[in-house]
C-alpha cells in the first residue's frame, strides 16, 4: 500500500515513539527496580529499531515489516503483562493502537487482519487473565482497536485506489511514478543499481479486435498474475495503460535485471512480448531512463517481437554520432527502382537512408531509426531523408526524361509528432516535388497499433494526394480480411512473401487471389524482393502491376542510378498520379494499361 520509504519512515517513526512513550510511562513507576529495567531495555530496543528503520528501512523487503509490526506487538504485550497497576497497564495498552494503525495502513486486509488478530489475542489474554482490568477492559480495548483499525484501512484504500490499476490490481502508471522516484532518490544516496523494464503485449489489439475485449481483459489480469507469481519481492510491476506494464529492478544491474524479465516473460502464458530494459545511470534523471527503456522496447519490436532488448552505452554513443551526422548533413539517400508489369519499365523509385558512421562503416537504418526516436532526432532524420529524396527524385526525373512515383519510408514516432504532416507539405513545396507523385510507406504493424494521431496524419497525407502504401505486407501476421480497412492506396508485399512463390504452390494461390483481391479493391500491388528471372516472369503471369528487387537494380546514390528503359512517361502512362483519398480508385490494371501493353 506504500513505498518503501514511506513504510520506512512510518514503522520507523512509530518505533520512536512507542520507545519514548513507553520510557515516559515507566519514570511514573517509582522504585519497582526491576520492572523499570524491563521498561528501559523495551523503550530502548524500541527507539534503536525505529532510528535503524528511518536510515536503512528503505532497502528491506516488504515481510521484514510484517516481522517488525509482529516484534511491536511482542514488546507492547511484555510491557502489559509486567505492568505493576490498572494505569500502567492501560497506559501500556493503548501503544496497541500503533500496531492496527501500521497494519491497516500498509498492509492488504488479509495481512492486516492476521496482525490485528494476533495483537487482540495477546491483549486479551494478557489484560484478562494476568492483568487487572479484567475481561471489560479487554473487550473495551479490542473493540476500541478494531475501529481504528478498520477506519484507517478504509481511509487508506479509497486514497490508494488512485494509484491502483482496477483491472490488474497493480499499481497503476500515477504509482509506479511515485515508487520510481522513490527508487531513484535511494539509489543516488546509497549508490546502488537500479534498473527499469518496460513490457508490450504483442499484438494485443488483435485478441481484442478478434476475442473481444473481455478476452483482452481476461489476458492482462493473468499476465499480471503469472508475473508477479514469477517476480522477486522487492520488484515493483504496474500497468502504465492499455497492454504496457512497467518493472521496477531495484538493487540490479542491467544483466542482471535482463535475467529476471527473461524469467518473467517465460511465465507469462503463451502470450509473446516484447521488453526494453535499462540500468539507470548517475546523471540521468528518471525521463531520461524512461526514454532509454522506451528505446529498447521499439528496438525488441522492430527486431520482431517476442525477445528482449538491453539498453546500452554503444546506445548513447551512436545517438550522439547520429545527431552530428544530422548537424553536417551526412546522411544519405539512396533510390531502387519501382518497376511496372513485367520488368521492363521505371515508373518510380524508393527512397533508402543510408548513414556511413565515421570509424564503424555503414549502420543499419534498423539499428540508427530506432535509436533517433529514442533521442527525439526523428524528426530531424525524416525531413532530411525527404528533402533529399525530393532533390534526388527532380533530379532523376530529368536525366530519364520521364514523370516518376517517389516511396519514402515514415516511421511510427514520425506519424505521431505534431506537425508531420505539414512538414511535408513545406518539404514539397520547397522542393517542387509534385504531392500526388509521392507515396508514403508505414508498415502494417504500424498502422495495425497506430493511435489516433497517426491515422489522422495519414488522412491529412491523403487529403492532399499523398498516397499511402502499406509496408511488409506479408510477414507475420498479415490477413487478407483487413485489406478494406487499412487507410492505403498501395500494397507492397514483403520479400518473404515473394520468395517462395516458385516452389510453393500454396504461396503461388495466395499471391493468385491477393492480387486479384487488391485489384478488386482498388490497391496497387509492388512485388518487393524480386531476385531471380523466375520469380519476375510468374509474378508478369499473374499479372503484378509494379516490382521491385535485385534483380532490377541495387538501391544507388540517384548520380549513379541508370535509366532501365528509354521510353518516355507519356508512352507508358507512368506519369499517371497513384490513387489518393477522395478520388476516383481506379483498378491497378486500367492505370497501368499502357505499361502492361508495352
Amino acid at each position: 500500500m506504500a513505498t518503501p520509504r514511506v513504510l520506512a519512515l512510518t514503522t520507523g517513526l512509530l518505533y520512536v515513539v512507542g520507545g519514548c512513550a513507553v520510557a515516559l510511562i515507566g519514570a511514573g513507576l517509582g522504585q519497582r527496580q526491576t520492572v523499570r529495567a524491563l521498561v528501559v531495555a523495551v523503550a530502548a530496543v524500541a527507539i534503536v529499531i525505529g532510528l535503524a528503520l528511518l536510515g536503512w528501512g528503505e532497502s528491506l523487503p516488504r515481510w521484514c515489516f510484517h516481522t517488525l509490526v509482529a516484534t511491536g506487538t511482542v514488546l507492547i504485550t511484555v510491557m502489559v503483562a509486567t505492568a505493576p497497576t490498572a494505569q500502567a497497564e492501560v497506559a501500556f495498552a493503548a501503544i496497541y493502537v500503533f500496531i492496527a494503525v501500521d497494519a491497516f495502513f500498509f498492509f492488504a486486509w488479509p495481512q492486516a487482519v492476521l496482525q490485528l488478530g494476533l495483537m487482540l489475542i495477546a491483549q486479551t489474554v494478557v489484560v484478562s487473565v494476568h492483568g487487572r482490568g479484567g475481561p471489560g477492559v479487554a473487550l473495551a480495548l479490542a473493540l476500541l482497536w478494531t475501529s481504528v483499525g478498520g477506519v484507517v484501512g478504509a481511509i487508506v484504500r479509497v486514497a490508494s485506489s488512485a494509484r491502483v490499476d482496477s483491472l490488474t490490481g497493480l499499481a497503476n502508471r500515477r504509482g509506479w511514478d511515485d515508487e520510481l522516484r522513490s527508487a531513484l532518490d535511494l539509489a543516488h544516496r546509497r549508490q546502488v543499481p537500479l534498473s527499469v523494464a518496460l513490457i508490450d503485449v504483442d499484438h494485443f489489439k488483435r485478441v481484442n479486435d478478434q476475442l473481444g475485449h473481455a478476452a483482452g481483459d481476461d489476458l492482462l489480469r493473468g499476465l499480471a498474475e503469472d508475473w508477479s507469481a514469477a517476480l522477486p519481492s522487492d520488484s515493483r510491476l504496474a500497468r502504465r495503460g492499455g497492454d504496457e506494464f512497467a518493472l521496477l529492478l531495484p538493487g540490479r544491474n542491467g544483466p542482471q535485471a535482463l535475467v529476471v524479465v527473461e524469467r518473467m516473460r517465460a511465465a507469462g502464458r503463451t502470450q509473446a512480448v516484447s521488453c526494453g530494459v535499462a540500468e539507470h545511470q548517475r546523471t540521468e534523471t528518471g525521463g531520461d531512463l524512461l526514454r532509454r527503456t522506451d528505446a529498447a522496447l521499439y528496438t525488441a519490436k522492430a527486431a520482431g517481437r517476442g525477445r528482449t532488448v538491453l539498453s546500452g552505452q554503444e546506445h548513447d554513443s551512436l545517438v550522439r554520432d547520429l545527431a552530428v551526422a544530422l548537424e553536417r548533413q551526412e546522411i544519405e539517400v539512396v533510390f531502387q527502382p519501382i518497376l511496372a508489369l513485367g520488368g521492363t519499365e521505371a515508373v518510380g523509385v524508393e527512397a533508402l537512408a543510408r548513414w556511413e558512421r565515421p570509424q564503424h562503416g555503414l549502420v543499419s537504418p534498423a539499428e540508427f531509426i530506432p535509436a533517433a526516436e529514442s533521442a527525439g532526432l526523428i524528426g530531424a532524420l525524416g525531413a532530411s531523408v525527404l528533402r533529399k529524396a525530393c532533390a534526388g527524385a527532380l533530379l532523376l526525373q530529368r536525366s530519364w526524361g520521364q514523370d516518376l512515383l517517389l516511396t519514402v519510408n515514415a516511421s511510427g514516432r514520425e506519424l505521431t509528432e505534431p506537425g508531420y504532416g505539414q512538414g511535408v507539405l513545406d518539404t514539397l513545396r520547397q522542393t517542387g516535388w509534385p504531392a500526388h507523385r509521392l507515396v508514403v510507406e508505414v508498415t502494417e504493424s504500424l498502422v495495425d497499433g497506430s493511435t489516433e494521431r497517426a491515422l489522422e496524419t495519414l488522412a491529412q497525407l491523403r487529403e492532399h494526394q499523398i498516397a499511402v502504401a502499406i509496408d511488409d505486407f506479408g510477414m507475420g501476421y498479415s490477413a487478407f480480411s483487413r485489406l478494406d480497412t487499412l487507410p492505403a492506396d498501395y500494397l507492397k508485399l514483403d520479400r518473404s512473401f515473394i520468395a517462395p512463390i516458385t516452389t510453393s504452390r500454396r504461396r503461388l494461390a495466395m499471391l493468385r487471389a491477393l492480387l486479384e483481391l487488391s485489384h478488386n479493391l482498388g490497391l496497387m500491388v509492388i512485388a518487393e524482393g524480386v531476385e531471380t528471372p523466375e520469380q519476375a516472369q510468374l509474378l508478369a503471369d499473374l499479372g503484378c502491376p509494379l516490382v521491385q528487387g535485385y534483380l532490377y537494380g541495387r538501391p544507388l546514390p540517384p548520380a549513379l542510378c541508370a535509366l532501365p528503359s528509354p521510353r518516355r512517361a507519356a508512352d507508358t502512362g507512368a506519369g499517371n498520379p497513384p490513387p489518393g483519398q477522395g478520388r476516383s480508385r481506379t483498378p491497378p490494371a486500367d492505370r497501368l494499361s499502357a505499361v502492361s501493353e508495352a
